[in-house]
C-alpha cells in the first residue's frame, strides 16, 4: 500500500492491493454509496471473462475501482473533479482547460495506484 498526499491533508485510506476484495474494502470505507455499483460491475466482469475466456473485463475492473479510489481517497481532489466535470457537463464555458486537468488527476490517480 501506498499513501500519496493531496495537499495539506493525508489520504482518507491508504492505497490498497488491487485484488477485488481490497478494492471492494475501500470503497466501503471511502464512499458506502458505491459499493452496490462495484458488486455489479464485478458480477458483469466476472460474468464476462468467463463468457469470453479472458481476463480483460476483469482487469478493467481493476483498474476502473483503483483509480475511482486513488481519487476518492483525496476529499479535495475528489472535490475538484466533481467540479470540473459539472463544468464539462454545464456547456457554458470553453470546456478545454477542465478536460486537461481531468486526465491529469486521472493519471495520477493511475500512477499513485500502481497502474
Amino acid at each position: 500500500m501506498s499513501a500519496q498526499t493531496d495537499g495539506p491533508y493525508e489520504p482518507l485510506i491508504s492505497m490498497p492491493e488491487l485484488t477485488p476484495d481490497a478494492l471492494r474494502a475501500a470503497v466501503a470505507r471511502i464512499a458506502p454509496s458505491r459499493v452496490p455499483a462495484l458488486t455489479q460491475h464485478l458480477f458483469e466482469a466476472t460474468t464476462s471473462a468467463q463468457q469470453t475466456q479472458s481476463l480483460v473485463p476483469l482487469r478493467a475492473f481493476v483498474h476502473s475501482w483503483a483509480v475511482f479510489v486513488a481519487i476518492e481517497r483525496h476529499p479535495e481532489r475528489a472535490a475538484r473533479l466533481k467540479e470540473l466535470e459539472r463544468i464539462v457537463d454545464g456547456g457554458e464555458q470553453d470546456p478545454t482547460p477542465a478536460v486537461e486537468e481531468i486526465r491529469a488527476i486521472r493519471a495520477a490517480a493511475e500512477a499513485e495506484a500502481g497502474l
